[in-house]
């Protein structure tokens, strides 16, 4: 797990110095805050499935 971890580590700075224009820090930013987007939308949806079902019983 701990090999994984490493390999996946990404330099955004290294990224962003390299990049070819403008639109591509816009990509890297919008690649690095959508794992957590995604998180925050499933964590809500299991939230809200819930307190829906505590509320019919």
């Amino acid at each position: 797990m701990m090999l994984a971890t490493i390999l996946q580590e990404v330099n955004i700075e290294e990224k962003i110095k390299n990049a070819p224009d403008s639109g591509y820090e816009i990509g890297v930013f919008i690649g690095s805050m959508l794992p957590f987007v995604i998180l925050a939308i499933i964590a809500y949806t299991i939230y809200y499935y819930n307190k829906k079902r505590i509320n019919k019983e």
